[in-house]
């Protein structure tokens, strides 16, 4: 038993490095697709507004 996890070891460790890159790959991605520019643009733009939204009010 001892002997089969170790020498899995290597196997875990590589499958969770490509774990990682396909997560950190998936996450740019969604953060950087093209329909959330104007989610991104309207949270930008919240300091240089003068009203309150109606639920401040």
């Amino acid at each position: 038993m001892i002997e089969t996890l170790s020498s899995l070891h290597s196997t875990f460790a590589t499958l969770w490095v490509v774990w990682f890159f396909v997560l950190f790959t998936g996450i740019i991605l969604y953060v950087m697709a093209p329909w959330r520019k104007r989610g991104y643009e309207r949270a930008g733009d919240i300091p240089l507004r003068d009203e309150l939204p109606p639920s401040r009010r």
